[in-house]
């Protein structure tokens, strides 16, 4: 079924043959795409035009996809999904640690990365069920977020927060002092049921925990329950 829904895509990959093989699958799906198969390029097209996502691989020639997503990092939230070699675990945590939301490695389902790609986009959309539709922010203790236009901060510091992160954030805070299932949260934020030895998740708590920043007492407001998940202090 084609769907009519426009969504720019920036697709960053060498590989000629699966580059035509995506624009067939997907612009029927509701995705334009620009392909890009180096990644200095991909790079400078990141900054000039409005994508919604941006599709990575890691193997390129010259720049490197980590290269490619630390350059884009520094100055955009777009969210980011990775291409990985399978069975390549280092590439994809260290993807996940500079910053990626999502990675799929090949080769891979078409539906799949479809399945994904909406994902993305639902958690970089605007408000989601964390927050009240009459209100235009969560706030709990210092930590407040602005879910119509995706921004946080802490004390009135700014958080420089990919979509993943703030979606993770926004489903902690709205369930503030409870207890969050590695399952729960997820399904919520990441918008995919947690498999058995997946990392990511974890690794997107890391990040935000980096960056939230600790408590006077040296501890960060987000702790683990161990063998459950993660939950958010109340002050």
């Amino acid at each position: 079924m084609t769907q009519h829904a426009n969504h720019p895509i920036l697709l960053v990959d060498d590989d000629s043959e699966l580059c035509e093989m995506l624009v067939e699958y997907l612009e029927p799906q509701g995705f334009q795409l620009e392909v890009v198969h180096d990644g200095e390029l991909g790079a400078q097209r990141a900054g000039e035009t409005q994508f919604e996502a941006m599709i990575l691989d890691v193997m390129l020639p010259g720049m490197n996809g980590f290269e490619v997503l630390r350059s884009v990092r520094m100055a955009h939230d777009i969210p980011i999904l990775m291409l990985t070699a399978r069975g390549d675990d280092v590439d994809r945590i260290v993807g996940l640690e500079m910053g990626a939301d999502d990675y799929l490695p090949k080769p891979f389902n078409p539906r799949e990365l479809v399945a994904r790609l909406r994902a993305l986009l639902r958690r970089a959309g605007p408000a989601t069920q964390a927050q009240p539709a009459h209100a235009d922010t969560l706030q709990v203790g210092e930590l407040r977020l602005k879910p119509g236009a995706r921004q946080g901060s802490r004390g009135g510091r700014p958080l420089a927060l990919t979509s993943t992160e703030y979606s993770i954030l926004e489903t902690l805070m709205g369930r503030a002092g409870q207890v969050v299932t590695k399952a729960e949260l997820s399904q919520s934020a990441l918008g995919k049921p947690l498999q058995r030895y997946e990392r990511s998740l974890d690794v997107h708590v890391s990040n935000l925990r980096r960056k939230i920043g600790e408590d006077p007492n040296g501890e960060s407001p987000i702790i683990t329950v161990r063998g459950i998940g993660y939950q958010l202090l109340l002050d």
